[in-house]
């Protein structure tokens, strides 16, 4: 049953942010680990209008919240709708955020189905000015948390060890059309190792409401021009047999955060008061 509540968003440390690597799938009650339970599901108002659906669920007995598709929906604004999720998660008081999604290769040696955890982005979308406030100054030093990074990285070899796990450059761009291929040069040239929609605005929210994020990507394409080419087949059995995989990993890395982390990171310390008066 969704409720819909004004007031009681719950308190949790713990958000997920699903995209279309677990969207196959009902997360997380068709990954089947244990001691993981589902709470229910809540819709809440914020100033930017109402949330998408959130689902709150138990890992150990600790409360988290998560959110399909970036909460992209018929009828409202992407940028509204990140407003929406992390005005929700500022209020829940969230401080470790996890994401996933589905990316296309740009750099050679990434094949189908290899997992690329960002560490940097370029900006190509038109969502720059996405806030929640104008209080604050944000330092994009480090803008994917090396701490939770390090967890998700450990977790996936751990789990798959047969599996590549890559670091590099996420290129953000807005979609909902894949890229023209002078396009995908251009932000080859500008040191892009994948492409997808996502990572921003998310990385400059996350950072607003000091939180730490960091994200898993699957392979799902290549980027334009980049060949062999990729077929439409593939990109679908890629979303439905990873699926349980990536969630696999979320859980497991929410369960590290949850047994505590040395936090060595400075994601905390670079948010700052604006000088603009």
């Amino acid at each position: 049953m969704v409720t819909t509540n004004k007031n009681k968003i719950p308190k949790t440390n713990l958000a997920f942010i699903g995209g279309s690597s677990t969207f196959a799938i009902d997360f997380p009650e068709e990954v089947k680990i244990p001691k993981v339970k589902v709470i229910g599901k809540q819709i809440f108002r914020t100033p930017f209008g109402d949330s998408p659906e959130f689902k709150l669920f138990e890992i150990d007995g600790e409360l988290t919240l998560t959110v399909r598709m970036h909460g992209w929906r018929p009828g409202v604004k992407r940028a509204d709708a990140s407003r929406q999720i992390f005005w929700v998660f500022e209020q829940a008081g969230v401080k470790n955020i996890l994401a996933e999604g589905g990316v296309g290769a740009i750099r050679r040696d990434l094949q189908l189905r290899d997992f690329i955890i960002p560490d940097d982005y370029l900006d190509f979308s038109m969502r720059k000015d996405v806030y929640l406030s104008d209080k604050y100054l944000l330092i994009m030093r480090d803008p994917v948390c090396p701490d939770l990074t390090k967890i998700i990285a450990e977790k996936c070899y751990g789990i798959f060890p047969e599996k590549k796990v890559n670091r590099g450059v996420y290129a953000v761009t807005d979609g909902r059309h894949f890229e023209s291929p002078a396009e995908v040069r251009m932000i080859e040239k500008l040191g892009g190792d994948v492409i997808g929609q996502s990572l921003c605005p998310e990385v400059y929210l996350a950072r607003e409401i000091v939180a730490c994020y960091a994200g898993i990507y699957l392979v799902v394409n290549r980027a334009e021009g980049i060949k062999p080419y990729w077929s439409h087949k593939e990109l679908k059995d890629i979303f439905y047999q990873e699926a349980m995989n990536v969630g696999r990993i979320i859980i497991e890395g929410f369960r590290q955060i949850r047994q505590g982390r040395k936090k060595d990171c400075q994601c905390s310390k670079l948010r700052k008061k604006t000088l603009l008066k």
